[in-house]
Parts: C-alpha cells; structure tokens; sequence
C-alpha cells in the first residue's frame, strides 16, 4: 500500500501531487531546450489546475512560475520569461498595512462626519451651507444614539458642529428645537403649520359661502 504519510512531503498543495511528480520529472530530462518546452506546458497546466488564482493581476503569470520554482525546491534548471527568484522569498514577512493617522475628535461621530463638515464650510450659498449644517446635525444624532442609550441635546450636537468646523458652521439654536431640524424621525413643524393654515383657510372659505348664501336667501325673501 501507497500512503501519503510515506510520499514526500507536497511543497504546495493547490496543485496536488501529480504536478510535484510531474516536475520531478522534469529535473531528469537532459536536454536543456525539450526541458524548457515542457516546463512551459507544465505552467499552462497549473494554471488550469488553479483557476482561483487572480488572473487580472499583473503578476498573475510570474507568480505560477515562482510556483514552479518553488515546487522544484529552486533546484529545475530552466529558462522562464521571469527571473529565478530567490529561497529568501519564503521566509519573506508580507508588509506591514499602513493605518490611517487621522485623529477623529468624536469617534462616535467618525471620520465621515468630519470629512462632511470640511466640505459644508467651503460652500459659497449661505442656505446651501445652512442645508448641509441640518443634515449633518441629523445624521450625528442618529451616530450618537447607535453608542449611547441617552438622547444627546440639539445644543449638544451643535456645539460639536461648530468645534468641528472651528466655529465657521453655526445655525439658530431656537429654529433648530421649534422645527426640530436635528430629528431626523420627526417632521418640520412649519410644514404642519402651512398645511394646518391652507386647510384652515379653506374651512373660513367654506364657511363664508355658506353664511353668504345663507344672508343672501333672507334678503330676497325681504325684498319679495
């Protein structure tokens, strides 16, 4: 019995055992010209074999012929259209992420609120600017309650806006808390207001045609 505890150890397992044997192999061929032709086929074949490799990647093709090296031990001696890379890449540490240094001044409001703000104070329409100001106090309010059970003041969250924007955003405190511009679960109370006014004036309409027509009855009985 053949088992795989016995057979050498797989340098890389994507391609399976077949291909490992297969480069075996290559290292008896003597002719140097048919060993890199095959060498060559055996590249196509591990492509096909490792389709989950990323293909649009620029180094796509070097990376399966650094593959083949590696499987080889870096002992196949051949000519690839890439350079023999070295053992050392094994041992090679990826490199370190870069993180962002970006101080955020309230973390619970994030790094997009701030980026927000920069680009409310360079607009040039005082009620451009006036709009962004209102949709930003909306959205901190909503950012506040997603970290904290306490419902945070509309004097709380304008102040913040205003240290954020050192002091070049601002909008009327008393407008904010009788219109409830900040509550973004809550409609303007002008809206209810004019539609409370248009569906009074329509009421004191209705109610002057019927009285008119009323008067105008009694004054042609009197007349007749």
């Amino acid at each position: 019995m053949d088992y795989n505890t016995q057979r050498a150890h797989l340098k890389l397992r994507e391609y399976g055992r077949n291909v490992q044997n297969l480069v075996e192999h290559l290292k008896t061929i003597e002719n140097k010209e048919e060993r890199n032709r095959k060498a060559a086929t055996l590249v196509e074949l591990m492509k096909s074999i490792n389709p989950d490799l990323n293909k649009d990647s620029s180094d796509y093709d070097q990376k399966v012929w650094d593959d083949l090296y590696i499987i080889s031990n870096f002992e196949l001696d051949f000519e690839g259209p890439f350079e023999k890379p070295k053992p050392e890449i094994l041992d090679k540490k990826p490199d370190r992420v870069g993180y962002s240094t970006n101080q955020i001044k309230y973390k619970h409001y994030g790094r997009g609120v701030e980026m927000l703000i920069e680009q409310a104070v360079a607009m040039e329409d005082p009620k451009e600017k006036e709009g962004a100001v209102v949709a930003i106090g909306r959205l901190m309010k909503s950012f506040y309650l997603t970290w904290n059970k306490d419902a945070i003041e509309d004097e709380q969250v304008l102040k913040n806006i205003k240290q954020l924007s050192k002091d070049q955003l601002d909008i009327n405190l008393e407008t904010v808390k009788e219109l409830g511009l900040f509550d973004s679960d809550k409609k303007p109370a002008s809206r209810n207001f004019r539609s409370n006014s248009k569906g009074g004036g329509r009421r004191n309409q209705g109610k002057g045609r019927r009285q008119g027509g009323k008067n105008g009855g009694q004054n042609r009985r009197r007349h007749n």
